[in-house]
């Protein structure tokens, strides 16, 4: 192996360590891509990273490089669902008279090795560590066996996580809350007593605000009017809530489930002065719930984000706007409701702290605005 290779090889080897096992950076498997590495975080600045170890002759090598780069970031641009996408092209073999340029969305370095970093100061706003953990106490053999098990135990570790996530679990609480829905219909019907309860409990703005029946607000997503409704709701709450739990987890699911209900009761009754039942508001908040899940999963759910879920939510709404007797206000109330209660709950393994807590004081204060327009104007 000529001294070259050895030093090409060394410094792929240590910034595959330092993205990978510090920064987070995922590979991306890409077929005909040779002699290149693609690296994906889409939650970092660089949301890409490309290590370069072809030789590049000339200018004109360069630039049908970049531009085949160019064409395969917006393919991860449009399965990812990201409006600007920033990479990095790391260059580690350039001939004597190629000169990198400003290339807009791609930036370009040129490392023969690791000392070259510090040619390029805007790396340390983005990556204020890397030449510190660029360095190793083992050389030779042992630095590659280190680096080839940090990099294959960091790689383990997030498929683990994935797989922890996507595994098939028991949906109890999904199956309960249909439970529970199938039993107060069939109380309603057995009972004699179907339009009192119906009276007695729905979602009424009225009676809400000037007889204080705040359990209304609740009660009304438990109550349906009629089998065919009771149905199509039981039926989409057993396919969309069991993948919320199965994702979420159950503690999770249940504020999703009951914010839902809360938020789209509230817009119902500021928007509509009239009886109101059944679970589709929180059904919806389902859906924002797995909108907002399937971004952060977007990786592995790209595609089924793309062409299920977005064109089951705008159809969703749009026959609600269309079609006379749908509360489409107590959909969209829930639909918010459910994406703010996602944000504040977490997404497993990728919200930040940060994230949670804007997302549940934005959800706070949504929810006092909704009781303020309530009380205000009813």
């Amino acid at each position: 192996m000529d001294e070259s290779l050895d030093r090409k090889n060394l410094i792929v080897m240590k910034l595959l360590h330092y993205f990978i096992t510090e920064k987070n950076y995922n590979p991306i498997i890409l077929q005909g891509a040779e002699d290149e590495i693609w690296l994906e975080n889409l939650e970092s600045d660089y949301k890409v990273i490309r290590i370069v170890s072809n030789h590049i002759h000339n200018e004109e090598q360069l630039d049908f490089d970049l531009y085949k780069a160019r064409h395969i970031l917006k393919k991860i641009k449009k399965k990812t669902f990201s409006l600007k996408m920033n990479a990095l092209s790391i260059f580690t073999d350039l001939g004597d008279n190629v000169d990198l340029k400003e290339t807009g969305d791609i930036d370009c370095i040129y490392l023969y090795d690791e000392k070259d970093i510090n040619k390029y100061d805007f790396l340390y706003q983005y990556f204020p560590d890397i030449n510190s953990k660029l360095k190793f106490s083992e050389e030779g053999l042992q630095l590659f066996i280190k680096i080839t098990n940090d990099i294959n135990h960091k790689n383990k570790s997030d498929a683990e996580k994935v797989e922890e996530v996507f595994k098939p679990k028991k949906n109890i609480v999904t199956m309960a809350l249909v439970g529970i829905n199938i039993i107060v219909y069939l109380v309603m019907v057995l009972s004699g007593k179907y339009n009192e309860i119906i009276y007695d409990y729905s979602t009424y703005g009225s009676f809400i605000v000037k007889n204080h029946e705040y359990y209304r607000l609740i009660t009304g997503a438990f109550l349906h009017s009629g089998i065919i409704h009771l149905v199509f709701n039981c039926y989409a709450l057993y396919i969309i809530g069991s993948q919320i739990e199965n994702f979420m987890g159950k503690w999770r699911y249940l504020v999703i489930y009951f914010v839902s209900i809360l938020t789209a009761s509230l817009l119902s009754i500021i928007m509509n002065d009239t009886p109101s039942v059944g679970a589709s508001g929180a059904i919806f908040g389902l859906m924002g719930a797995l909108l907002y899940f399937g971004y952060h999963y977007r990786v592995y759910l790209g595609s089924v984000l793309k062409s299920q879920i977005v064109p089951l939510i705008i159809l969703n709404l749009l026959m609600g706007a269309f079609t006379p007797g749908i509360d489409n206000f107590a959909h969209i109330g829930g639909f918010i409701g459910g994406f703010l209660a996602t944000i504040g709950v977490g997404v497993k393994y990728k919200s930040t702290k940060f994230e949670m807590i804007n997302g549940m004081i934005v959800l706070l204060l949504l929810i006092a605005f909704l009781f303020f327009m309530a009380f205000r104007f009813i």
